[in-house]
């Protein structure tokens, strides 16, 4: 969760003993979830909702994520157009996650300094990524632990959360 997709694909293959490159490795799992994806988005709950609200109130948005390109292309689909003014993937920058370039390329193409944005996280190494770039970080924990920091706002939903309340944050 969070990590760089090939970094992903070289944990697998050393941990699973799966006899593929990590390329392959990452190739094939991105072939399935696309596929998933173009179907139906597992957002969490409550994030459609507070998307609207957010652009509903002119807040742009990012989408800052590992993963690449082809599996992030389907989702801006089940969104409004112009939903996300930025979605940065992860073979777009240098470094991925925990690297704060992720999140300072979002900032930068939103026009909007890291420490006026929120990263919304469910990984430690996403909130590791917003935190180190500057950002305030809303931490709302899904398949991974993330650990406390003076920077990171826990939640246990996005359920009920609007504008006003990322603002409070």
């Amino acid at each position: 969760m969070g990590n760089a997709l090939l970094e992903s694909g070289v944990y697998i293959r050393v941990h699973m003993g799966i006899d593929r490159t990590p390329q392959e490795i990452v190739d094939e799992l991105l072939d399935g979830v696309v596929e998933r994806v173009r179907k139906s988005v597992p957002w969490r709950p409550g994030a459609g909702e507070l998307l609207a609200d957010l652009i509903a109130n002119d807040v742009p948005c990012a989408l800052v994520t590992m993963s690449w390109q082809r599996f992030v292309e389907p989702i801006p689909e089940h969104l409004p157009p112009g939903t996300f003014a930025s979605i940065v993937t992860g073979d777009r920058v240098e470094f991925g996650k925990p690297h704060p370039e992720p999140y300072l390329t979002a900032a930068k193409e939103l026009g909007v300094a890291p420490q006026d944005c929120i990263a919304i996280e469910d990984s430690n190494t996403g909130a590791k990524s917003g935190e180190a770039a500057g950002c305030p970080v809303l931490c709302v924990p899904n398949h991974v632990p993330i650990l406390e920091s003076p920077r990171r706002v826990f939640r246990d939903t996005l359920v009920g959360m609007s504008t006003g309340d990322l603002a409070a944050l």
